[in-house]
């Protein structure tokens, strides 16, 4: 053998023996880390403002993790884009579990509609499925809107005059009722709010002439500050069994609601989304948790991480079909 050939040969040798312990290292670091996991705070983003529903029940359910976990969970909210911006604040967290987030189903519609940095398939890891929202139309008590039916007439005789409001721009609510009144040719000012609760306010103080939101409307209406005229559920409401359904007032294909759960930076070691995992199935189960859910006429619609990723990969294709229907999709998708 030549010697520079055995030259080569042994001192390749001596690198590989070099670098293993070096591999070995990092596998056992990584070991560690998920064995010793969580052994500091972690931080839930919760995309919406501060007092609204989501935030109220996440706070509850927040303090019931941290027991789990035997580490405080602090609630950050960093509102925008229509609860999406949650989306772009994970694909970028390291995925070391100690950075989490609450997913509306606009970080799966969002990128279908402009283009964007990240990709949730790509980005982002499910971990559990919690619950989902109701939508609903209000308006304020004294309105003389007394059904669905008034609104739209109004709306249709006065173009251009009808304010409503949403929780954002293309947030579920706002493109629920877009495509009900576009049906009707009627032209509206939507004014889209950051969250439920500035929006709420607005339109029980006269300040907008309709609302569409998620359930945080309900402790409103209960009170008696606001008029629920239709829900967009499949079905009626027990909580308000005279309220009708879109479905039933003669818009079959207007149900929408929206399941939320919590994600993870994808890469985040399988052990730790397995804690995470355990940690929030069993904290919202808690007596607490529920009662909160049952303010918003909201229930547990848990799902595994196995089963929840399976369903947003669903989401995300109908999202891409409903953004192309409305002539929203922006065009190429994000790699």
């Amino acid at each position: 053998m030549p010697r520079r050939r055995a030259l080569a040969i042994v001192l390749g040798s001596l690198a590989a023996s070099a670098a293993f312990p070096a591999v070995a290292a990092s596998a056992d670091a990584g070991s560690t880390a998920a064995a010793d996991y969580p052994s500091h705070p972690l931080t839930l983003i919760v995309p919406w403002p501060a007092g609204g529903a989501t935030d109220l029940s996440m706070r509850v359910l927040a303090e019931l993790v941290a027991h789990e976990l035997g580490q405080p969970v602090v609630v950050e909210n960093r509102a925008g884009a229509g609860g999406a911006l949650v989306g772009a604040l994970l694909a970028v967290a390291k995925p070391d579990g100690y950075t989490i987030g609450q997913l509306p189903v606009t970080v799966y519609r969002l990128p279908h509609q402009q283009k964007t940095t990240w990709q949730p398939l790509r980005d982002i890891q499910p971990v559990v499925m919690i619950s989902g929202y109701t939508f609903g139309v209000v308006v304020p008590a004294d309105s003389p809107f007394r059904t669905f039916g008034d609104l739209v007439a109004w709306g249709q005789a006065h173009p251009d005059a009808l304010t409503v409001g949403s929780s954002g721009i293309g947030t579920t609510p706002h493109l629920a009722i877009d495509d009900v009144l576009g049906r009707h040719h009627i032209r509206y000012v939507h004014v889209p709010y950051r969250g439920i609760a500035d929006q709420m306010l607005a339109v029980s103080g006269g300040a907008l002439m309709a609302g569409v939101g998620a359930t945080g409307f309900a402790p409103y209406v209960d009170s008696g500050r606001l008029r629920l005229l239709a829900l967009f559920s499949e079905h009626r409401s027990p909580r308000w069994p005279e309220v009708p359904t879109m479905k039933e007032l003669g818009y079959p294909d207007a149900v929408h609601n929206s399941p939320y759960g919590i994600g993870a930076p994808r890469g985040t070691d399988p052990r730790i989304v397995r804690r995470l995992h355990d940690a929030f199935a069993r904290a919202m189960r808690h007596p607490r948790h529920l009662a909160e859910l049952a303010r918003y006429d909201q229930e547990l619609t848990y799902l595994d991480t196995a089963r929840y990723e399976a369903y947003l990969r669903g989401v995300w294709a109908r999202e891409r079909d409903f953004a192309q229907r409305l002539g929203l999709a922006a065009g190429k998708e994000p790699s």
